[in-house]
């Protein structure tokens, strides 16, 4: 079988933090890819699940900021649970 090279372009911090994760797993980048790239090819498919992280989402940022700006500007109410709890 003849290989192929293959380049991809990652920041450093990321490329960092995978190398560690696999080598605690006894596996290197290269490997991993490899392992990645056949799973494509068996499952013909991506064989993980891709989604949207709602955290990271517009609407949800939006929200975090404004709360944010909320409790600097002093507009919170504090209330203890059982206080919470009366309230239902």
């Amino acid at each position: 079988m003849s290989m192929s090279t293959v380049t991809v372009r990652v920041d450093e911090e990321t490329k960092q933090g995978a190398t560690s994760v696999l080598s605690d797993i006894g596996l290197d980048v290269s490997t991993a890819v490899r392992m990645f790239l056949r799973q494509i090819v068996l499952r013909g498919q991506m064989p993980l699940e891709l989604t949207q992280d709602l955290f990271y989402s517009q609407s949800n940022q939006n929200a975090l900021r404004e709360s944010i700006q909320q409790y600097h500007e002093g507009r919170v109410v504090v209330k203890t649970l059982e206080e919470l709890e009366s309230l239902a």
